[in-house]
């Protein structure tokens, strides 16, 4: 159930990572609100599954396969969006995500570490590094360079940005990807400005810490009990409580919805159960 409900008739939202947990929720959510629902997903069948739920419902959707570093994927995509729906009005640059080359063993480290079998920072893989970057930064870049030309032709558009609690304090471990959701929020304020002579807005949500595909088995164990470094995040979230995607929602409808954000862009929205406000002590 909504937390409330805004008129998106007749608009046309493109959600890149459409079949993850947070990005589906969106679709769900924005269909509910009578958007048309495109939905892109390097994996075909997860994309054509969340639309046929959305459609279960009364909802109009439709799943596209994409992979949002390559161009012509997205050109392609784009060109059968348009056919089955129209030009794209407000776009979501969920895709993203983490490597394990990107990663260190240790939060920190310490003497005598070099002579040890484990990732330190001297290991980290440039090639898992790029990877990342890509996979958050230049899947937003390219997806926006296909489709923020139609907003530019039509003169309005919204774009919403993927960030994360990691670009404003990052994880220890994972320093890929705090760097390249830092990126993000960075990549968010630029656009803003750039767009806003073409009446187009570009804001970025970022959730802190949310179950997902991709760091379920980093905090859960598989009896599905919480792991040390899930016990380390609840003790440092004052909600004391994993996000749920539901929670998500309000933030989208806000920023989705021009009468009540028409003057807002250029931000980076915390969803993140008081985290970045806790300083431990």
């Amino acid at each position: 159930m909504l937390p409330f409900k805004v008129d998106l008739r007749d608009k046309v939202v493109v959600i890149t990572g459409g079949g993850g947990v947070l990005c589906s929720a969106f679709a769900e959510a924005l269909a509910e609100c009578s958007a048309k629902i495109a939905i892109l997903d390097i994996n075909a069948d997860a994309a054509k599954s969340i639309a046929e739920r959305i459609i279960e419902k009364g909802g109009f959707a439709q799943g596209f396969e994409a992979d949002c570093l390559n161009k012509e994927s997205l050109e392609k995509a784009r060109e059968e969006i348009i056919k089955a729906m129209g030009a794209c009005d407000i776009l979501i640059n969920g895709a993203g995500g983490n490597s394990p080359k990107g990663t260190t063993d240790n939060e920190q480290f310490m003497p005598g570490d070099l002579e040890k079998e484990i990732k330190t920072f001297f290991d980290l893989d440039p090639a898992g590094i790029s990877f990342v970057f890509d996979l958050n930064i230049l899947s937003a870049v390219l997806t926006t360079q296909v489709f923020a030309k139609d907003m530019v032709k039509n003169e309005r558009g919204n774009i919403i940005n993927i960030s994360s609690m990691n670009a404003f304090r990052p994880l220890t471990k994972i320093p890929a990807y705090s760097a390249a959701k830092a990126g993000v929020s960075n990549l968010t304020q630029w656009m803003s400005v750039h767009f806003a002579p073409s009446n187009i807005r570009v804001n970025a949500i970022a959730p802190g810490f949310f179950v997902t595909h991709q760091n379920r088995n980093l905090l859960f164990d598989e009896s599905g009990n919480p792991t040390a470094r899930s016990k380390k995040i609840l003790s440092h979230t004052p909600m004391n409580r994993f996000g749920d995607p539901s929670d998500l929602i309000g933030t989208l409808l806000w920023l989705a919805n021009d009468e009540a954000s028409g003057f807002v862009t250029g931000t980076v929205i915390p969803v993140d159960g008081g985290f970045a406000a806790y300083s431990g002590v």
